[in-house]
């Protein structure tokens, strides 16, 4: 069996930082030996794997509704999605440490939702429900906010203003969360120009999504199935592993080498992706196991 690895695979930048920053934390608090308690604010990423590792290293992953009756001086790290600006101020009022990983990339959204917010735009993200970073840009846009999942939604968007004779929002603007669809955005930002031909469409998609999605097309190419490595709850991963389906005979996506699909060891050539938030070491452990089963 031939193994091919795609060219952009595993994490990202924003979230080698978050990583870093909880490792850092755990370090910090052996060193000053003052055994503060550690937090992640929501899981710090979609994996497994990673959240098992850092659980053992005492690190607790702190839900929103647990905030009342966190310790003062707990370390609480914030994930690279983000959150909400009335997280910030309870963490202040709780008297806990913040350590902010929110990856750079989101920043910049949550501060332009802000800040077009308070002009008075209507603030449209193009977005999965419920994500964390969604929800994070959200707080920040506040009553403005308007989140649209698909081109259906964007469709549907102010029909029954439009029906009702109402006019159009003056000042729109278009923001997408960082691990969009492309292809999808792209669509939604087309759609939302014929209907208000004035927004002002923001493209905050991260470089590195698109860049995972071009590398996965020539993968396919390559090879007769894909391997995508990942959380099953990771929206960027259950992306690859979508477009892998539409362009490979053969695709599964696994979260350790256990997960590997029988029939991929008949295959003679079988590519690898992954996404965002999985580590080199299960990637490697993914092809690892592929080439032992098949030498």
């Amino acid at each position: 069996m031939k193994i091919i690895r795609s060219d952009v695979l595993g994490f990202c930048m924003g979230v080698c930082r978050a990583v870093d920053c909880v490792q850092k934390a755990v370090d910090e608090n052996e060193k000053s030996g003052r055994a503060a308690k550690l937090f992640t604010m929501g899981p710090l990423i979609h994996n497994p794997g990673v959240l098992k590792k850092m659980g053992e290293q005492g690190v607790g992953i702190l839900k929103d509704e647990a905030l009342d009756n966190l310790e003062a001086g707990s370390v609480v790290v914030i994930r690279a999605h983000g959150v909400p600006p009335e997280i910030y101020e309870k963490l202040r009022q709780k008297k806990a440490v913040i350590k902010d990983s929110t990856c750079p990339r989101v920043k910049v959204s949550q501060r332009r939702a802000e800040e077009y917010s308070k002009k008075g735009y209507k603030v449209i993200l193009a977005g999965d429900g419920g994500h964390g970073e969604v929800l994070g840009i959200a707080g920040f846009a506040g009553k403005n906010f308007l989140l649209v999942k698909n081109k259906e939604e964007a469709e549907n968007l102010f029909s029954k203003d439009i029906k009702e004779g109402r006019p159009m929002p003056e000042k729109v603007i278009l923001l997408a969360q960082t691990t969009f669809s492309p292809g999808e955005f792209t669509s939604i930002a087309e759609i939302l120009k014929n209907k208000i031909p004035w927004i002002e469409v923001f493209n905050t998609i991260c470089s590195a999504t698109q860049e995972r999605q071009d590398a996965l097309t020539k993968l396919c190419s390559q090879v007769d199935g894909v391997l995508v490595v990942g959380g099953k709850n990771s929206a960027n991963t259950q992306r690859l592993f979508l477009k892998a389906k539409n362009m490979c005979a053969h695709a599964a996506l696994v979260e350790n080498p256990e997960e590997i699909p029988e029939d991929f060891y008949l295959l003679e050539t079988v590519g690898i992706t992954a996404g965002a938030s999985t580590p080199d070491e299960m990637i490697d452990a993914v092809e690892d196991r592929l080439s032992k089963r098949t030498s």
